[in-house]
């Protein structure tokens, strides 16, 4: 596979099939995480009473949602903060992977919704927004010049595909999966876990150097209920995507070197891990952690367990999947199976949610330097 800093983003565009079209299922994650956010913006606000309030979304991508958070953002710092002859001013930084479709959000944002003085008697805080085209396991900042980080739905992806997953001797480790599945040697589990671990050591390691002392982070990514590493609901969203790439095998449109080949770098951790990792560190102190659950479905919000029309829920699914890997998929097979495989992964995603209406897992966590 190609080199992840240059080739891996989110679809791009405004198209039927790109993330900004797709991308509601990130959009709820935000909305529901937003009273940590505001609590964290209200701890460093009140404990560092900053002039000028430095703020990164790291893995921005593009967009509705990196607006979402933007104008969440000013309007807490508005409502809360507003002090006549004394405002504090905002830098916001938004990061992500140099092929990110940065034209999309910088021409997006005449489109922030922000509240007007006339509505809440506060006037918003100036703002400057600038991008940031590097990845987040790499120094972005000076050090000691962050206030807040915020991540949503990012550190779930691995800086690489573990490199032990390569052909040895012409066999690759892994065979015709891309993730964990019930068939994966438990040698290529450890691989995805040990990156895993090295990526989020990294991670808090340059952020904590790049943080004010008493700055915070707020982390959101895609994980697993349980210590069963083959039981996350990845292994299952992207157990599908294996299937129907198999199924294309079958009928000779991809060639089974080409499968054996991809894997993708992501891996879904436990609480456990996390909290154990971020122990590790010994820079941190966890100020909130909780797991919630999402439906795969971005656009059913019912909480019962009935998928209530499994035809549809399987479409969304795999529109809302297209606009994650569409583009390491295209990179690595070529763009003329996309059409092909997802319809079939759309199928599959419907027959599977008719048996069992399966949930995302995700886990929030808010991280205060020490």
């Amino acid at each position: 596979m190609e080199n992840l800093e240059h080739s891996f983003h989110m679809a791009q565009g405004e198209g039927e099939h790109s993330y900004a079209k797709n991308s509601r299922a990130q959009e709820k994650v935000i909305l529901q995480t937003m009273p940590v956010i505001e609590n964290a913006i209200k701890e460093v606000y009140t404990t560092l009473v900053p002039r000028t309030m430095v703020i990164a979304d790291l893995g921005c991508s593009s967009g509705p949602n990196t607006l979402l958070f933007i104008s969440n953002v000013i309007n807490i710092i508005a409502g809360q903060y507003n002090k006549p002859g004394d405002p504090v001013e905002l830098q916001i930084f938004l990061n992500d992977l140099p092929g990110n479709d940065f034209n999309q959000l910088f021409s997006s944002l005449k489109d922030l919704k922000l509240d007007t003085s006339e509505q809440t008697g506060y006037t918003p805080p100036l703002c400057y927004i600038s991008g940031l085209p590097k990845s987040y396991y790499s120094r972005l900042f000076p050090r000691q010049s962050v206030h807040l980080f915020h991540s949503s739905c990012c550190l779930h992806w691995l800086s690489q595909v573990p490199e032990e997953l390569y052909a040895r001797k012409g066999a690759f480790l892994n065979e015709d999966n891309i993730y964990i599945t019930k068939t994966t040697p438990s040698c290529v589990v450890k691989c995805f876990q040990e990156q895993f671990h090295k990526d989020f050591s990294l991670f808090l390691k340059l952020r904590h150097k790049e943080l004010i002392y008493g700055g915070e982070m707020v982390l959101t990514f895609c994980g697993r209920k349980d210590e069963d590493v083959y039981n996350g609901y990845l292994n299952k969203l992207f157990g599908l995507v294996a299937r129907s790439l198999q199924s294309l095998v079958g009928k000779g449109l991809v060639e089974k070197e080409k499968l054996e080949a991809f894997n993708l770098p992501l891996y879904g951790p436990s609480i456990g891990e996390v909290k154990e990792i971020v122990k590790e560190s010994h820079m941190f102190k966890i100020d909130y952690i909780k797991l919630f659950e999402q439906n795969w479905d971005p656009y059913d919000d019912t909480e019962d367990n009935y998928v209530h029309d499994s035809g549809r829920s399987g479409m969304n699914v795999s529109k809302f999947v297209r606009a994650l890997l569409e583009p390491l998929i295209a990179s690595h097979f070529g763009e003329t199976i996309l059409d092909l495989l997802f319809a079939d992964y759309a199928c599959l995603v419907s027959k599977h949610l008719e048996q069992e209406k399966t949930k995302n897992a995700l886990i929030a966590v808010s991280l205060k330097k020490i």
